[in-house]
């Protein structure tokens, strides 16, 4: 038992110590500090500045334009070009470039020069896409591309092309449905595609999953003549009309088409040429009904 009372001094000491240690840690603990969430960045009351356009290219594609406008269209591409050097994401050059390197291509009998000028369309449209997806003048200059290079390449590239052409023709007239280029475009497409060879109609079946859906000649008339209503002063787009009707046996309407035709003044050479096809084309027609007039007078 005098062991035990020896040993109590000692408990003491040690809950004294235990004691003494626990209010140090109390003491030493801070309160919890209430942190604020950070604000948000205040946002500019202000929209950015819209930076003014180059005075410079301002003028060229002033100058490319009325050019244009002019049919001075080798002046018109060099200057749209030199927009490209200096802004080479102008939308407005690059379509336009587009469509004067398809024009003028075309003049050229060396296929050589022609495939060039028609490489150089298609890069162009291609960058006007990237610039603006949602351009009808894109999707136009990169069909009108599409359509020129066609002929020019074998069989599977020509379908493939033709199978492209298709989102931008109608993405086209989508976008700006009083566009008459873009409908002849439309209207050339699906008579194009309504008129597959069988090789062509074979090898599309075989190895492309078919032809492009949607070609037909019915609606190549409807597109073709949308595109004449909107502008009946370009003779291309009624000899195309005419050349459609008469597929069709339609040969009262597309005398009508072509008579109003000729008597239209063509401006540059390439109307000069459309002209002289219709002047003939009516000729055709007129000695057809000559005929047929003289058979039905014999039987009488």
């Amino acid at each position: 038992m005098f062991p035990l009372l020896r040993l109590r001094p000692l408990f003491r000491s040690l809950a004294c110590l235990v004691l003494l240690v626990l209010w140090g840690l109390t003491v030493g603990e801070t309160p919890a500090q209430t942190t604020t969430p950070p604000r948000p960045a205040a946002r500019s009351a202000r929209a950015a500045p819209v930076p003014a356009p180059d005075p410079a290219i301002t003028k060229l594609l002033t100058e490319a334009l009325a050019l244009q406008a002019d049919y001075h269209e080798s002046q018109a591409l060099s200057r749209y070009e030199q927009v490209l050097a200096k802004a080479p994401a102008t939308y407005e050059a690059l379509w336009r470039a587009a469509v004067l390197s398809v024009r003028i291509g075309n003049r050229y009998t060396d296929e050589t020069r022609k495939a060039a000028y028609f490489s150089a369309a298609r890069l162009y449209a291609n960058r006007a896409l990237v610039v603006n997806p949602d351009g009808a003048e894109g999707h136009y200059a990169a069909g009108l591309t599409l359509a020129t290079q066609a002929p020019l390449l074998p069989l599977r590239g020509r379908l493939l092309a033709y199978r492209e052409m298709r989102t931008h023709v109608y993405q086209a007239t989508e976008l700006r449905p009083d566009w008459a280029e873009a409908w002849q475009l439309l209207g050339r497409w699906h008579y194009r595609v309504d008129h597959y060879s069988l090789l062509e109609r074979l090898y599309s079946r075989l190895f492309l999953g078919g032809v492009p859906v949607g070609g037909s000649t019915l609606l190549a008339l409807e597109a073709l003549r949308t595109a004449h209503a909107l502008d009946s002063t370009r003779i291309e787009y009624a000899y195309d009309l005419a050349r459609v009707h008469l597929n069709r046996s339609q040969q009262t309407r597309a005398t009508a088409v072509l008579q109003a035709a000729v008597e239209l003044t063509p401006v540059t050479a390439d109307e000069l040429v459309v002209s002289r096809q219709c002047r003939l084309l009516l000729e055709q027609l007129n000695r057809r009904q000559r005929r047929q007039v003289q058979r039905y007078l014999k039987k009488l």
